[in-house]
């Protein structure tokens, strides 16, 4: 990149004439993931797996320049043609993808002694291969339109410090930190950036009533003494994806008040 080149500050995270594609975007994170990147420019799609109403409220406040795509079946992750079906409906509206955040993600709980496989594989098979299934297909278009384009995918601190009763999730987690290192070692040639965000406990509506006493234990010990927003992780995904982080792949980005500051012996 030659100096004359380099964007102004003003234009780092402008991201006008992109087209985005989160996924699990009806709401929570996704939801303001899909607004941050709106709000930069971006065209927007919507993805959703069963909560229509949540996309079509999301995709209404937005207005022109974003779409919700998904379903039961449209929607599935786990299905290639699936996927194929919301790229090309993306792209006749408003052309290729180009910037891709691998949100939806399944989070159940379960001790790992009362686990049974298929609870194990079901999370495996949605949070590690709808990361790989997505990516990989964006990645094909991007090098057919000859693009460049940048990746993030939604990881989790429990990918670098396992918690209770989540053994499939943290495994899960794990797996897409390592995935995201191996993709940007391999799709960094073709002008693909891929990169992680690893979020800490993020604050949803009826959190602090349903678990209050997690809530108390993260703000007693979070060093900046409250919980992550949507927002807080919706920006570090505008920063991966725009001309800020040009130079910046196969990263993984803690969002999470430095809790993982606290040793653990």
């Amino acid at each position: 990149m030659t100096e004359a080149s380099i964007p102004a500050v003003s234009d780092l995270l402008d991201l006008t004439g992109r087209v985005a594609l989160v996924t699990g975007a009806s709401g929570g994170i996704g939801a303001g993931i899909a607004r941050r990147l709106h709000e930069a420019g971006a065209c927007v799609g919507v993805h959703y797996r069963s909560d229509a109403q949540g996309a079509e409220r999301l995709v209404a406040e937005l207005g022109s320049r974003s779409t919700a795509v998904g379903g039961l079946t449209a929607g599935d992750l786990t299905m290639e043609a699936s996927i194929e079906g919301l790229l090309d409906l993306l792209e006749r509206q408003f052309g290729v993808v180009d910037l891709l955040v691998n949100n939806a993600a399944l989070q159940p709980v379960a001790p790992m002694v009362d686990m049974e496989a298929t609870e194990f594989d079901a999370v495996m098979h949605a949070n590690v291969g709808g990361v790989f299934r997505v990516t990989r297909a964006v990645t094909r278009r991007l090098v057919v339109a000859g693009k460049p384009g940048a990746v993030v995918n939604l990881a989790s601190i429990e990918g670098l410090q396992p918690a209770f009763s989540h053994s499939h999730y943290s495994a899960s987690k794990a797996a897409v930190l390592m995935h995201t290192r191996s993709a940007a070692l391999e799709f960094g040639p073709l002008g693909v950036r891929v990169n992680a965000v690893a979020p800490g406990l993020i604050d949803r509506e009826g959190l602090g009533e349903q678990w209050p006493e997690g809530v108390e234990r993260w703000q007693a010990k979070a060093p900046l003494a409250r919980l992550g927003t949507a927002q807080d992780v919706a920006d570090a995904c505008l920063f991966l994806l725009s001309n800020a982080a040009r130079w910046i792949t196969g990263a993984s980005l803690t969002v999470d008040g430095g809790m993982l500051t606290h040793p653990i012996w």
